[in-house]
């Protein structure tokens, strides 16, 4: 009787798991805004991925809209190259220059960044794709920051991610990728603001190689010490060997 029972129960766990699955890979199935590593900072520079399932069975993804809010004012966003996919960034000029942290005005913004694909590419079914952003200055008056999308398939099907997140946090239907920006650190502040995030990979390339020659370095003094001691070692018993032989 109590194996009936516990079969039972295990057949309901398994039955509402896979239920929870179900349904967290259909509510998942959206596109989304991506930070790995760090989170950017207001005022500073990031890297954002958009990461573009296909729901679709029949019909794949050939284009990728995102949409930059003028009101942001970022100057400045580079795209990462993917093989089979163009990638255009347009800049609108802006009714009101927006002033940064550091001062700068801005006149000119992105406003939308495309992303197409040449002909055999596409992101078919049970597929997806990350498309990678780097730029700034990142606004420092919000909090969030939200990309309207725009998804098209084959044959013209166009899906729209453009429904903000209420501030209950329930999810919409279609709602639109937005990454939470950290609080403004002093590293972000003043003239820091004006470097791209290319020079401070730069920079910590640079540091990671200096680093490394002076490892190199402290390996060659090392084996040079242990040359240097083994030498004194063996200067100091001959004359003790040639004492003993005198004795005898």
């Amino acid at each position: 009787m109590s194996h009936h029972v516990f079969r039972r129960a295990g057949v309901l766990a398994a039955t509402v798991a896979a239920t929870g699955l179900l349904g967290a890979g259909i509510a998942s199935a959206h596109v989304t805004a991506n930070v790995y590593g760090e989170q950017p900072a207001k005022g500073g520079y990031g890297t954002i991925f958009f990461r573009v399932p296909n729901e679709d069975a029949k019909l794949g993804t050939i284009k990728v809209e995102i949409d930059v809010k003028p009101d942001y004012g970022i100057g400045n966003i580079r795209t990462k190259p993917i093989p089979g996919w163009t990638a255009e960034v347009t800049k609108s000029k802006l009714p009101q220059p927006v002033t940064t942290a550091s001062g700068t005005k801005i006149t000119e913004a992105v406003t939308k960044v495309v992303w197409t694909a040449q002909p055999g590419t596409k992101i078919g079914a049970t597929e997806f794709q990350e498309f990678q952003i780097s730029g700034g200055p990142l606004p420092s008056n919000v909090d969030q920051l939200e990309f309207p999308a725009i998804q098209t398939y084959e044959g013209g099907k166009v899906v729209d991610w453009n429904q903000p997140t209420p501030p209950s946090g329930e999810e919409p239907e279609h709602p639109a990728p937005a990454i939470k920006l950290a609080a403004k650190s002093a590293e972000h502040g003043g003239q820091t603001q004006t470097a791209t995030a290319d020079e401070h990979a730069e920079a910590a390339s640079s540091s990671d190689s200096t680093a490394r020659w002076l490892g190199g370095a402290g390996l060659v003094v090392g084996a040079l010490g242990l040359g240097v001691g083994a030498g004194a070692v063996l200067r100091s018993r001959r004359p003790a060997a040639g004492k003993t032989e005198g004795t005898k």
